[in-house]
């Protein structure tokens, strides 16, 4: 029997998977960002900066799929910590340039556990774990 509403059933959403997976993900977090005084948004902010150093806020954005509206009050954040700096270019002054400050660069010291600490929460193998990363990344890039 063909039911109308299988498009419209739970079971049957690939966002929601996605969306509790990243939500378990995100709180599962939690413990180790609060060591560092940070939330999940602060810390993969702070990962694009502990590799580039600078960054301008766009570039940030793109980096995270975050628009400027959820960057300003997180980089405020990161700026009142003594993270990071933000300054307007001089080239551009529409353009905001954020740099990671050497307090900053001492919290990726901290920070260096967390990836195993998370491993041993989410159980992939590596083969699984790159072909989920690479679906997800082709997910986002049909999205942007």
């Amino acid at each position: 029997m063909d039911d109308k509403y299988a498009a419209i059933r739970l079971q049957n959403q690939l966002c929601f998977p996605l969306y509790a997976c990243s939500k378990e993900i995100v709180r599962r977090y939690k413990p180790y960002l609060d060591e560092l005084d940070l939330t999940y948004t602060q810390y993969i902010a702070m990962m694009v900066l502990w590799e580039k150093k600078e960054v301008t806020v766009k570039e940030l954005g793109e980096a995270l799929y975050l628009d400027s509206g959820t960057l300003t009050p997180l980089l405020k954040k990161l700026e009142s910590k003594g993270y990071l700096t933000r300054a307007r270019m001089e080239s551009d002054e529409r353009n905001l340039r954020v740099t990671l400050t050497k307090e900053g660069e001492a919290v990726q010291e901290k920070a260096l556990g967390i990836p195993e600490k998370m491993n041993c929460c989410v159980k992939l193998d590596s083969e699984d774990a790159k072909e989920l990363y690479r679906i997800l990344y082709k997910i986002l890039n049909c999205m942007s």
